[in-house]
């Protein structure tokens, strides 16, 4: 019985391992087209088209983080039709995430005049740097469909078990966004609205070759599309009503972490002569931003995983699988918490050569070494309760985690404690994440089995 034990251990490592490293790839190349657009716009002579491609980029990251229900809701449902083999309902929610993602992608492209007054009047930049952003935003935004079926897309390959695919196509896309960014402004002359060119074509081209993944592997499935299946109506409410909850979850998200931005710029104009503080805390933020690559790899790991074992009534492969998830989880905390305690000023020193921010944050080092302990519950508990599809007691969680504890915490602590307490503030917020899914997960999680 033991040995047959740990062979079924070994068979489900080597699957999270399988479905995490992939996810990990993709997720490491995120900021790298960042780096080279910055890189590329710093060349330009002036740092407006730095500002314009920052500010554009920002105004898409609130759009499409926004729209990320797409990719998890899509996943759990997937997972979960794929478990217990019902090879007509995969299909079918992917026809219904596509039926959603173009129709968003077309009403976004019908409504940019009214989003981008809005996000301008929001937004308070110089004028220079607004006109130019501006213009990056009408060229970009061609790309809203093709970005948003994008999502659908990972989310359904991730939910029938398949990372690589995903990790392909991200390889390419920013690939071929890079290889357009660098030839539309240094070969053919373009500002920044080359940067905003070259991801349109990206975008397509990752469209285009999702799209041939699936014919590729996956045209069989064509078979069972049943248009009356596709558009059922308690089909389509349910799959609705999660990913309602999950954008409620992820806009409470954006909320704190714009909140904790502001905050830090608050606290320059406070201080008059002495501007650190939001330089100290975005730089320190990247550490946890370091972290969540390569945790959020296993998350989407636990979204598959426990889609499929749900989806297959299997409580006890789920129960192991969970158990594994978190014993990976507290390894690589404790590694980071570890890189962090011994090379932190180091890691930072790389962010930055500036005297007066890397003095001002040697303060605040031991926020950031408590970030990974503090935190890797609450990432594999949203990965779970994705694959669970338990939309509600996600939104709940991450509902009272804003409202009670990180908002109190910081209106009581900024005042004892400063910066120091904004970053408590931010600790605690996590912490209860964490706490209040694992109560929760009894009748979340284990209850649907």
């Amino acid at each position: 019985m033991a040995v047959i034990t740990g062979d079924i251990t070994r068979i489900m490592n080597k699957r999270i391992l399988d479905l995490a490293v992939p996810n990990i790839i993709s997720n490491i190349l995120v900021p790298l087209l960042g780096i080279v657009d910055m890189i590329l716009m710093g060349h330009m002579g002036t740092d407006s088209y730095v500002g314009a491609v920052a500010l554009g980029s920002l105004i898409f990251n609130f759009i499409y983080w926004g729209f990320g229900f797409l990719r998890m809701g899509t996943t759990g449902f997937t997972a979960q039709a794929r478990g217990r083999r019902d090879l007509p309902e995969t299909i079918h929610v992917l026809g219904r995430a596509l039926l959603i993602s173009v129709s968003a992608g077309i009403i976004l492209i019908l409504t940019r005049g009214p989003v981008e007054w809005l996000a301008f009047t929001l937004l308070d930049g110089e004028a220079d740097v607004e006109t130019l952003a501006a213009s990056y935003f009408r060229i970009r935004i061609w790309a809203a469909p093709a970005a948003l079926s994008q999502f659908a897309l990972m989310g359904w390959f991730i939910g029938m078990q398949n990372a690589r695919i995903p990790m392909v196509i991200s390889i390419v896309v920013n690939l071929v966004n890079i290889g357009c960014n660098y030839f539309l402004v240094v070969v053919a002359g373009y500002d920044s609205d080359g940067v905003a060119a070259g991801t349109v074509v990206a975008q397509y081209t990752g469209l285009l070759l999702s799209l041939w993944f699936f014919r590729r592997y996956f045209s069989r499935l064509l078979k069972y599309v049943n248009r009356e299946a596709l558009i059922r109506l308690s089909s389509l409410n349910q799959f609705m009503s999660v990913n309602r909850d999950i954008f409620i979850r992820t806009m409470c998200l954006v909320l704190v972490f714009s909140f904790f931005t502001a905050q830090s710029a608050s606290a320059d104009r406070i201080a008059g002569g002495d501007e650190t503080t939001l330089a100290v805390n975005s730089l320190l933020m990247q550490f946890f931003m370091f972290f969540s690559y390569l945790i959020d790899g296993f998350a989407y790991a636990a979204e598959a995983m426990t889609g499929r074992f749900i989806g297959a009534g299997s409580r006890r492969n789920l129960m192991r699988a969970i158990r594994l998830l978190f014993i990976w989880g507290a390894v690589i905390s404790i590694v980071f918490t570890l890189i962090y305690l011994t090379a932190g000023e180091y890691i930072f020193r790389l962010l930055t050569s500036i005297p007066s921010v890397i003095e001002n944050a040697r303060p605040y080092f031991i926020w950031i070494i408590l970030v990974p302990l503090i935190s890797f519950t609450a990432f594999l508990w949203d990965g779970i309760f994705i694959g669970a599809t338990a939309g509600k007691e996600m939104r709940n969680s991450m509902i009272l985690a804003t409202a009670l504890v990180f908002f109190p915490a910081w209106l009581v602590l900024e005042q004892l404690m400063g910066n120091h307490g904004l970053w408590l503030a931010f600790i605690l917020y996590m912490a209860a994440r964490g706490v209040t899914m694992t109560l929760l997960a009894r009748t979340a999680v284990y209850n649907k089995v």
